[in-house]
């Protein structure tokens, strides 16, 4: 198992890409965008191959709480296989974990579920 990638919320997709890319080397792939949502979203990877996903909604905004608030969001487990993210699911919502999405393909082609862990940050299983 490893972190497959770390996840944060911007105001400013583009200047935060720029950032990254610019500062820390990181290289940029195409950018996702989801009409029905507004959600956009680039992820860059870094020289060893670590990940951050960076994320923006039209209604972001410094004082936006919940599921959508600024900063860091999620931690991404890889697990290897559909399978995988199948049963630690369920294992994980039988033993007491808020479900917050079930396994499913996402519009960006991720297989992924998401839970959350016992103090309420939120877990994406994938594979």
């Amino acid at each position: 198992m490893k972190i497959e990638h770390i996840a944060m919320y911007v105001c400013e997709l583009e200047l935060m890409k720029d950032f990254y890319c610019t500062y820390f080397n990181a290289t940029a792939h195409e950018k996702y965008h989801n009409p029905k949502s507004g959600l956009e979203t680039y992820f860059l990877t870094f020289e060893e191959g670590a990940r951050l996903e960076l994320m923006t909604r039209p209604d972001m905004g410094e004082d936006h709480e919940g599921l959508w608030h600024l900063g860091y969001t999620h931690l991404a487990m890889s697990l290897g296989s559909k399978q995988a993210v199948d049963e630690l699911t369920e294992q994980l919502v039988m033993n007491g974990c808020a479900l917050v999405s079930p396994p499913r393909i996402t519009g960006d082609g991720y297989y992924e579920s998401c839970i959350k862990d016992p103090e309420g940050n939120q877990i994406e299983l994938t594979v």
